[in-house]
């Protein structure tokens, strides 16, 4: 579904967001592209590193004393 709101900057170029729309994120901090004429902004959504628990997978035959091996083995999986 697209949603779409005429807007106009104030003299600093702020532009105020709808809270319906600013409602779900998670954060208030936003991330800015600009392709050529136009601006995408995008939320972002931090995550709790205990999420990222067990989401790498390597093989058991890994020296993790090795930083080398680490990278092969992680390099390899792409």
């Amino acid at each position: 579904m697209v949603e779409m709101v005429v807007k106009e900057a104030d003299s600093q170029g702020r532009v105020i967001i709808p809270v319906r729309w600013r409602a779900k994120w998670k954060s208030r901090k936003l991330v800015m592209i600009k392709r050529k004429d136009r601006i995408e902004l995008i939320p972002i959504e931090f995550i709790s590193p205990s999420e990222l628990f067990d989401s790498i997978r390597i093989s058991d035959d890994v020296d993790f004393a090795d930083p080398h091996s680490i990278k092969k083995a992680l390099l390899e999986q792409h």
